[in-house]
């Protein structure tokens, strides 16, 4: 049995956009994918962690012929990211901030959640207006969202250690190790949100990653639904490239995307 990490793409640059690396960083998924069907046809788990991973992920699903549970993107960062600043605000241990969640695109699309949070026991969604004013939370959620940008500019390049992490986490999990249960992008076809790749609430475990539909307020749901939308604009970009083909023509590529 065979997993796969795969971080091949250019990295981001100061002055970078996750999106700018769009097509080159396909091209490279497109190929990934050619060479798992070519090479590596046993494949049990792949994780994608380079950007703009919510659409690489996608490419490689489809070129790879694999089944959408195979397949997994890196979204925890956001995920811990949120975690680490609300620790830092409130003056805790990381340890009292439980299920903090961020959906969607792992970009400057994401949606980020307040009500799955708790900080000491204590829902976020509460703490939100009272002990926390609303300006500090809406600042907050921008330095999340903005994580990656920061450590750009201050290291002038990505930052390598937490995916690395969280990516050796997350095939442990598919080995049958410890679950992984912060979200991960997952290929999502529903009756909300179709033919697409996109950080929802997951597990992965020896069967793959698996997902269920997200639990929120209206206005997170608004934000994950915007969201979703900005992915299926860059999904477009790439059937317009060439790169994949059109979404009805996915199952001659890929016999598993119905």
């Amino acid at each position: 049995a065979s997993y796969v990490v795969s971080s091949g793409g250019a990295a981001r640059k100061a002055g970078m956009t996750r999106e700018d690396l769009l097509k080159g960083n396909a091209e490279i998924a497109a190929q990934l994918g050619k060479d798992i069907r070519t090479y590596c046809p046993d494949v049990k788990h792949v994780v994608i962690i380079f950007n703009p991973a919510d659409i690489t992920g996608l490419v490689a699903l489809i070129h790879g012929g694999l089944h959408p549970s195979q397949v997994s993107t890196l979204a925890a960062l956001d995920s811990t990211r949120l975690r680490s600043e609300l620790a830092q605000y409130f003056h805790i241990s990381p340890d009292e901030i439980r299920n903090c969640r961020t959906y969607g695109g792992h970009g400057e699309q994401m949606a980020v959640f307040a009500s799955t949070t708790l900080v000491a026991g204590r829902p976020l969604s509460e703490l939100i207006g009272h002990e926390m004013p609303e300006d500090d939370w809406h600042e907050l959620q921008q330095r999340v969202i903005q994580g990656g940008k920061h450590i750009i500019d201050l290291r002038g390049r990505s930052s390598f250690q937490s995916p690395a992490y969280l990516s050796i986490c997350m095939i442990a999990a598919a080995m049958g190790g410890k679950a992984f249960t912060y979200p991960a992008g997952v290929y999502v076809h529903n009756d909300e949100f179709r033919h697409i790749l996109m950080a929802m609430e997951t597990s992965i475990g020896p069967k793959g990653v698996e997902y269920k539909n997200v639990q929120g307020t209206p206005e997170e749901h608004a934000k994950l639904t915007d969201s979703y939308n900005h992915l299926c604009k860059l999904r477009d970009e790439v059937i317009s490239m060439g790169i994949i083909p059109p979404v009805d023509e996915w199952h001659k590529v890929n016999p598993h995307l119905k």
